[in-house]
């Protein structure tokens, strides 16, 4: 129990948080499983019966322009379809219907900027603001079809971007704002994106960072690029090309007041989302309208136990990544929720800002990664304890497992011990949650996301035999397709069934992550199998950043791991091998940092540099990353003999020894 008493620093916390571990299980809270939208668990049974018609259920809760003539066409594992034949329209479902229907005046989101600036935004305004833009695309020339580049901050304007995108049709590629310019080139080349929609500049901690100026660095010679949409947010000059460069409000102001929305074919691309991968070339994974619609509204529905009429919403995520588009734009929205929207960081300009704006907004649901949890128990409960939190009823993680010290501070301190947690798991590939309890039904286990969600099939895997194990540790895979699936990597059918589809068929895709299954059928995720890392919910291939430190000019190989870390989930450790006779020092560290900051984004840059004179390779020249994770985590090492130079695995254990005293 000392790790509680050191994260939480308050004896009589760190005693209560001890009795609570001791607890096995929490049931649902019967004041919230009286009210709650599922509160039988044969729903499960219904669902595992007849999965599509579960789905068709889900489906119908949308507004469809034509009906769909087949649920299901799986006639060519693994490119399965959904709904085929049917047409509807993504922005009308989160925006128009609840206007027909007398609910816009209901705020969607409340807006809460870094420096206090705050606007409530009503379903009809949001729908005036997104039409006049939709109409702005077309009159730049995007079309349907055309992907669109969206690289903003929490503003409003990323939402309505993304909704005028769907609106008309043409499929958006958002990138995330903390990733460098670079990066989004990189995106922008692969996409072959039309247009880009950025900002004058960001604001980050109290400073305003350029960032259409950093775009332009980069984006000069991108011939694909017809059309960059500045939006003027914090009133940095910026230089604007002519023939290229538009300004947003100018442009809105000159569009049409009304766009009808476009009817899509249920499989018309939605969105490119580009992911890490086990090479350094991102992997652009293509979501598609109906499918995708349905998982998220249902998840979002169920998962959060919705009551749109009362709740106020908030998922901390940023738009930047799959946890942005599903649970702050398209499931709530379209669900007619109202949530909030913050602009900046968890701890600017107090460490409290959270939890003044919970209390602020009187937010109900709040959901978040276990990364920001843990900074929370670092930082310590007075934060919390300063504002009243009582209107909360309901919490959940994202992004990767929650340790059970956070998860039982989460419960305690922030939901009072009366708000069930749904830990959820899912991927940017899978579009929606994939395991997750159901609030009102899910005895819930601290660290497990328990069960797949209805209409999902999920299963643990010997790695050896490919059998499923009924108990005990594996491979995850889900065994039948799901509405709201990736249907293929962006332009790259190939890399999508080698890397999702080769190991087992076509009719299982592997996760990719490794998990156990406990006696009770609980799923408990382990983390990746592959050379991915992920910081503070951020997902990165090992490639990826390796090329970025391979970029700085002393530096003529690296290897980069994940190592556990408290405060990110794993932080990044590389092992990097210098040109020729040169030294490291201090200097070149800071200098690989900067270079990785660049090339990808902050977040990316290796918490520790470890010199290496040779790395471990196989006779092939594999680097054994896996020898690498071993040193890090202090095990015994297995047999090196394969190795290239077995020798090599010793004055790296002896490296690694003198930095952790160092540290020490």
């Amino acid at each position: 129990m000392g790790d509680i008493a050191e994260e939480t620093g308050g004896d009589g916390l760190d005693r209560e948080l001890a009795d609570l571990l001791e607890v096995e299980r929490f049931p649902p809270p019967e004041e919230f499983r009286e009210h709650a939208l599922l509160k039988d668990a044969e729903v499960y049974e219904r669902a595992a019966a007849d999965p599509q018609a579960w789905w068709v259920e889900q489906a119908e809760r949308l507004h469809w322009f034509s009906p769909w003539e087949q649920v299901l066409d799986d006639s060519n594992p693994p490119f399965y379809k959904w709904f085929t034949g049917g047409t509807l329209n993504v922005s009308y479902n989160c925006l128009d219907r609840h206007v027909e229907d007398g609910r816009g005046e209901r705020v969607a989101f409340h807006w809460r900027g870094e420096d206090g600036e705050e606007r409530d935004i009503t379903y009809a305004e949001l729908l005036a603001d997104v039409q006049r833009f939709a109409n702005a695309l077309k009159d730049q020339g995007v079309g349907k079809g055309d992907v669109v580049g969206i690289y903003l901050p929490m503003i409003p304007e990323v939402v309505i971007a993304m909704l005028a995108c769907a609106r008309i049709g043409a499929p958006h590629n958002v990138v995330f704002g903390g990733f460098s310019a670079e990066a989004v080139r990189e995106r922008m080349e692969f996409s072959e994106a039309k247009a880009l929609i950025t900002v004058d500049g960001a604001a980050r901690k109290g400073q305003t960072a350029p960032v259409k100026q950093r775009v332009d660095e980069v984006m000069g010679d991108l011939d694909t690029l017809e059309r960059i949409v500045v939006v003027r947010s914090k009133g940095l000059d910026c230089p604007m090309r002519q023939g290229r460069d538009v300004f947003y409000d100018e442009i809105v102001a000159a569009a049409d007041p009304d766009c009808p929305a476009e009817p899509l074919d249920a499989e018309h691309p939605l969105y490119i989302l580009y992911t890490s991968g086990s090479t350094a070339k991102p992997k652009g994974i293509l979501h598609t309208t109906g499918g995708y619609l349905t998982g998220v509204a249902a998840t979002h529905r169920y998962v959060f136990d919705l009551k749109p009429e009362s709740d106020v919403y908030w998922c901390a995520a940023d738009v930047g990544w799959v946890t942005g588009h599903s649970y702050i734009v398209y499931g709530p929205l379209c669900n007619g929720a109202t949530s909030v929207m913050w602009e900046g960081a968890p701890d600017y300009p107090e460490k409290d800002i959270w939890w003044e704006i919970v209390e602020r907004y009187g937010v109900t649901i709040f959901y978040c990664a276990p990364t920001a949890i843990r900074a929370c128990i670092k930082w310590g409960a007075k934060w919390p304890e300063k504002h009243d939190l009582s209107s909360l009823r309901l919490l959940g993680s994202v992004g990767e497992p929650i340790n059970p010290k956070a998860w039982l501070w989460y419960h305690k301190v922030i939901g009072g011990e009366r708000c069930p947690i749904v830990d959820t798991w899912w991927q940017t590939e899978t579009g929606a949650i994939m395991i997750t309890p159901l609030p009102g039904i899910t005895e819930t286990k601290p660290g497990s996301a328990t069960r797949p969600f209805p209409g999902v099939f999920a299963e643990v895997r010997d790695e050896s035999t490919g059998e499923p194990i009924s108990e005990g540790q594996g491979l995850l895979v889900l065994t039948r397709p799901w509405p709201s699936m990736l249907r293929t990597l962006y332009k790259e059918e190939e890399r999508f069934v080698e890397t999702y589809f080769k190991r087992f068929g076509p009719e299982t895709y592997l996760v990719g992550d490794a998990a156990r299954v406990d006696a009770d059928g609980y799923i408990w995720v382990i983390g990746r199998i592959d050379d991915v890392v992920n910081v503070s919910g951020h997902r990165l291939s090992t490639a990826e950043v390796e090329s970025a430190i391979v970029a700085h000019v002393d530096v003529a190989e690296a290897a980069v791991i994940g190592q556990h870390d408290e405060d990110t989930g794993q932080a990044i450790v590389a092992f990097v091998t210098l040109q020729g006779d040169l030294a490291g020092d201090e200097q070149t560290v800071e200098g690989i940092r900067e270079t990785v900051a660049t090339r990808i984004g902050k977040f990316a840059r290796p918490r520790r540099i470890i010199w290496a004179d040779d790395l471990p390779k196989t006779r092939s020249g594999k680097i054994m990353r896996r020898l690498l994770r071993d040193i890090a985590e202090g095990r015994t090492l297995g047999d090196v003999t394969t190795l290239r130079d077995p020798a090599v695995m010793g004055q790296l254990e002896g490296k690694v020894k003198e930095m952790q005293a160092e540290e020490s």
